[in-house]
């Protein structure tokens, strides 16, 4: 972030943040790759060393056991240790400081929460909880040892599954709707991480443009949004992005 076109963007992204009424952040896996978790898209994605078909809501109810071993190995044995990173720090404070309404999140890994973001939408659900796909009970990942698979509801003895959307599942309609109220709402949308290429969450950050927000993305590379409805691109770490965006804001305030 050394180049004085960088540093003018900055400048003018941090200038729309202050002067915002309602800013919303939306992350995706890009966020959470410094905190060592690999997309799933890509050459080094989770899909170019796992088959996705172990988390089809079909193949996982006839084959739940080896779903469930493969689920363990990426969610709870991998995931597990990753830590929230600067970026999801930063988001946290500029809530705390009042520059943020809200995070919409397309990630799974609960780091959002881990950092101290209180007002966090799940668009995809969230791999702490668990529920029962018969009586929809639900549970605590650490309930479980996870040593002895599938799970099984101890009510009606049916398949517990991660509480996050397999492919064949719908969006949780409460995650939907305020993510659609707070794309609606937002002034000032702020793109984290997020390449825009999940349907139907890549349409939330179109329907903020198409409400008047202004968009500042921030990414290492292009992305399907950078020159369709970005207005400010910040090209580089999201850590280092938005660690150098908190040092202009509070300079500024």
């Amino acid at each position: 972030m050394s180049s004085s076109v960088n540093q003018l963007s900055i400048s003018k992204a941090v200038k729309w943040l202050k002067q915002s009424n309602y800013t919303t952040a939306f992350t995706g896996a890009g966020i959470s790759v410094e905190s060592g978790i690999p997309p799933f898209r890509g050459e080094d994605g989770l899909w170019s060393k796992y088959d996705p078909i172990v988390l089809d809501l079909d193949y996982f109810h006839t084959h739940p056991a080896h779903s469930w071993d493969v689920i363990k190995e990426i969610f709870y044995d991998f995931f597990g240790e990753a830590k929230a990173n600067a970026a999801h720090i930063v988001l946290a404070k500029m809530e705390a400081a009042g520059f943020l309404k809200n995070i919409i999140t397309q990630n799974i890994d609960n780091l959002h929460q881990e950092a101290g973001s209180k007002a966090v939408i799940e668009f995809h659900g969230n791999s702490r909880t668990l529920v029962c796909t018969g009586c929809h009970k639900q549970y605590s990942n650490s309930d479980f040892s996870l040593d002895e698979l599938p799970l099984r509801c101890e009510d009606c003895n049916a398949l517990i599954k991660p509480d996050f959307i397999f492919f064949g599942e719908g969006i949780p309609p409460l995650a939907y709707q305020k993510s659609i109220e707070a794309a609606e709402k937002a002034d000032v949308f702020l793109l984290i991480g997020t390449t825009g290429e999940v349907m139907p969450a890549s349409q939330i950050p179109h329907l903020a443009k198409s409400n008047g927000a202004k968009i500042i993305e921030v990414n290492p590379n292009p992305s399907n949004y950078t020159h369709q409805i970005t207005d400010i691109f910040l090209q580089g770490k999201a850590t280092e992005v938005m660690g150098e965006i908190l040092e202009n804001l509070i300079q500024t305030s």
